[in-house]
């Protein structure tokens, strides 16, 4: 699976709310990034749509 997440992004944001990231949390992390994406394109792919909008989140 390719990443799709930007890692040194991730850790900033997180980093300022004091928290540190495990391991294992990016895999996860990309896991659901994915699956959103999946979802998002079969809403407009069902919808005749070959455009993914915000609203297919």
């Amino acid at each position: 699976m390719e990443d799709l997440v930007v890692k040194s992004k991730v850790k900033e944001y997180v980093k300022r709310k004091d928290i540190r990231v495990a391991g294992d949390f990016f895999e996860a992390l990309n896991k659901v990034v994915q699956w959103k994406l999946d979802k998002a394109i079969e809403r407009a792919t069902a919808n005749g749509r070959k455009t993914v909008r915000g609203f297919d989140l």
